[in-house]
């Protein structure tokens, strides 16, 4: 096997100084990148070798945390980063790329090869093309790309016939990060390694399923992108439709990509399609306002300001199949919420018969799983227990389990774990080219109803609020309701119940 390069596209971008290049510097403090490795950065500008070393040298004590940061393993680091300026638009170009790898590898074609789509959507489609026309589509070559894949259902297969022309699907790594936090992978392992959750996980004692992912910042300068975006594309499609898959998949034969990826597609393929009813009861989608000193999305820089993008979704969905039948899951995404959290509440129904009386605020109600993904990654089960002293006056109590507890072990880089897998060749929590369009079948008519109908609602929400109300009334027809964090939220056990 020839020496390993890793080609990032958008080297000089955001994701690459934020994500990637702390995570690679995280697997080589730790030994886990292969011998003798080279990190080549492509981009428009123009930069030397040694400048894009001293750049990301600055960018890692920036978002590398202080307690991880070994200044000579730093720069270490950076000795293996190359820098190419190239216009990845331009077939012409790269000419370049080849021989620079060329040059780096001391190899005729090296094929051990790596490349990373850290660039606008836009160029997706393109890239692997040039690839292919420059003949680095070999044998050995990976490539791992960015969502959205695809802003609708025939965008997406459009792509996937693109990169079908370029690559096998084993060469393929559909990134969605959110499978790369310990936590996510922590669910499959709760439900099938433990023999007390799995009996009870079913319609028979389940009565809703809510997942939430919320963060506490608006769009952060990224105008052109979230407009052409919006809620729904940007996490919806992807992040939380994987969550979904997570809690409701049948366990596979065996563990490994093949069968994993099987089990997700089954659940995809099983949501209720979605009718006129739900189209307009069951989705609520608003955009967040301004409040105090935090601007409105309309006033953010690259917004029009008669927008009708999403910052904010909240929709119910079913599943049809044997186990779910029945089950409402209400999931949710927002922009300028409260708090920043990622997680998954799993309620129970309730008991067929209350035999013990219920004094003061805190009267036990039905019991509700937490499964927390961010930010204090944990698990906590709220059940109801006795009180102290004479009589049978039951009160909700919290079982809470964190990570942090755990010997002290760190939860892990998503995207370390991610690169990782790739380097190795274990697809396993990478999206396949069936899951994409499975998933895009699905929440396509979300977006061709949006677009038939200019007057659908568009509820705003002051921002550093829960979003629309709307959202709970959408709950209320159930008997359910949101399970909100606390702001600045420092345990698992801070809940504010509404």
């Amino acid at each position: 096997m020839s020496k390993f390069i890793m080609i990032i596209f958008g080297a000089s971008g955001d994701l690459t100084k934020r994500k990637l290049m702390p995570a690679l510097y995280t697997l080589y403090k730790g030994g886990r990148l292969p011998e003798g490795f080279s990190i080549l950065g492509i981009g428009r500008t123009s930069y030397t070798d040694n400048y894009y070393r001293e750049y990301i040298l600055n960018e890692l004590h920036r978002f590398v945390p202080a307690a991880e940061q070994v200044e000579q393993q730093m720069t270490d680091f950076c000795n293996h980063l190359f820098y190419q300026t190239l216009n990845p638009a331009e077939a012409g170009e790269y000419g370049l790329l080849n021989e620079r790898l060329e040059a780096i590898s001391g190899e005729e074609q090296p094929d051990n090869l790596l490349f990373y789509l850290a660039t606008p959507p836009s160029l997706y489609g393109v890239i692997p093309l040039h690839l292919k026309a420059a003949g680095l589509n070999r044998p050995h070559t990976r490539i791992i790309v960015e969502k959205p894949f695809g802003y609708d259902l025939n965008s997406a297969r459009e792509l996937n016939e693109v990169y079908a022309s370029v690559f096998q699907e084993h060469q393929i790594y559909r990134i969605d990060h959110f499978l790369g936090k310990e936590t996510a992978q922590n669910i499959l392992a709760f439900r099938f390694a433990n023999g007390i959750f799995e009996p009870l996980w079913n319609r028979n004692y389940i009565d809703y399923v809510e997942i939430t992912a919320v963060e506490n910042l608006g769009i952060e300068g990224r105008g052109g992108f979230y407009e052409d975006t919006g809620a729904l594309r940007d996490m919806v499609q992807n992040h939380l439709v994987q969550l979904v898959a997570l809690t409701a998949m049948e366990p596979p034969a065996v563990f490994n990509a093949d069968n994993f990826r099987n089990e997700v597609v089954k659940v995809y393929e099983s949501l209720a399609p979605l009718t006129e009813e739900d189209l307009e009861e069951h989705i609520v989608r608003g955009q967040y306002t301004a409040s105090g000193s935090k601007a409105g999305y309309r006033e953010e820089k690259g917004v029009a300001s008669d927008s009708r993008t999403e910052t904010y979704i909240a929709m119910k969905i079913g599943i049809n199949n044997w186990r779910w039948s029945g089950v409402p899951f209400y999931i949710r995404t927002g922009k300028q919420m409260p708090t920043k959290v990622s997680e998954i509440v799993v309620h129970f129904r309730e008991t067929p018969h209350r035999m013990f009386r219920c004094e003061g605020g805190n009267c036990p109600r039905a019991n509700k799983l937490i499964l927390r993904l961010q930010p204090n990654e944990g698990i906590v089960l709220k059940f109801g227990m006795k009180a102290p002293g004479s009589g049978f006056d039951v009160k909700q109590v919290m079982m809470d389990f964190s990570y942090d507890k755990l010997g002290g072990l760190p939860v892990g880089d998503a995207y370390a774990r991610l690169i990782e897998d790739c380097i190795a060749g274990d697809a396993t929590l990478f999206t396949r080219s069936d899951a994409v369009e499975a998933s895009w079948r699905f929440f396509d008519p979300v977006l061709r109803y949006w677009k038939e109908h200019a007057d659908a609602p568009l509820y705003g929400y002051p921002a550093g609020t829960w979003g629309p109300l709307e959202s709970e009334a959408m709950m209320h027809e159930h008997g359910a309701e949101w399970t909100n964090p606390c702001k600045n939220l420092t345990n698992t056990d801070e809940y504010c119940e509404l």
